[in-house]
């Protein structure tokens, strides 16, 4: 796909059609991040296992070029899938709350989690950083009984409305994850500026002037640290 293509459509219009599973599946950390690269011809439109075949079509529909079939180095077309967590296992690292793209996890540190199956993308995230094992996939679109068919896959086996609920899980899950992680650096400058105020306090060192040179390396590496966080 050419790159003046992709921008005559625009990022924004691809990332409507996508499933929103965030499952980073397509090679992107999340789908804005593959519509984006679609736009700039840097990514294919048959990427997105969850889509699948139907995900192609639309894509190609949009960017009026011709379909191709999924590109199985990104995965294979399927039924929709919800992860379960074993409770008798479970260990309440909440490794996996932190790894669900929408927050579909629920639980605390030290407790048991559970998944609330109406949230849960399928995105597969949370299995690898389970220490213990216990977080399975288990297919929740079956076949009509008696009729001999697999189970719909792709957007057969998922719909606009729950895809629009995942993206709005996403983006409220990314604020919040923002908002926290603002939250501990900021705590984070504040104690560092206190111990800063009364450095000889927090110090072994008793030699002003080695006190005043490790005052200003700290110094240095917090400018440092805040212009990383705010580029402009």
């Amino acid at each position: 796909m050419s790159k003046q293509t992709g921008e005559a459509v625009g990022a924004s219009r691809l990332l409507d059609v996508l499933p929103q599973t965030q499952c980073t599946r397509c090679g992107y950390p999340d789908c804005a991040a593959y519509a984006q690269a679609m736009a700039l011809g840097q990514a294919d439109i048959n990427q997105c296992p969850p889509g699948g075949e139907q995900g192609v079509q639309r894509l190609a529909a949009l960017l009026k070029v011709a379909p191709k079939p999924l590109n199985p180095e990104f995965g294979q077309e399927g039924p929709r899938t919800v992860a379960f967590i074993d409770e008798d296992w479970c260990i309440g690292c909440t490794l996996c709350i932190a790894a669900c793209p929408t927050d579909a996890i629920f639980g605390t540190n030290k407790r048991m989690h559970t998944v609330i199956e109406a949230y849960c993308t399928g995105c597969e995230l949370c299995l690898p950083v389970c220490p213990v094992d216990c977080i399975k996939l288990e297919t929740i679109t079956l076949s009509p009984v008696g009729s001999g068919q697999n189970p719909p896959t792709g957007w057969d086996a998922w719909s606009p409305a729950q895809a629009d609920t995942a993206r709005q899980r996403y983006s409220a899950a990314a604020a919040r994850r923002a908002r926290t992680q603002a939250a501990h650096s900021a705590a984070k400058a504040a104690q560092a500026q206190d111990k800063l105020a009364d450095l000889a306090a927090h110090s072994r060192i008793s030699d002003p002037k080695v006190l005043d040179h490790k005052k200003a390396v700290i110094l240095a590496a917090m400018e440092r640290a805040r212009q990383r966080s705010n580029p402009n």
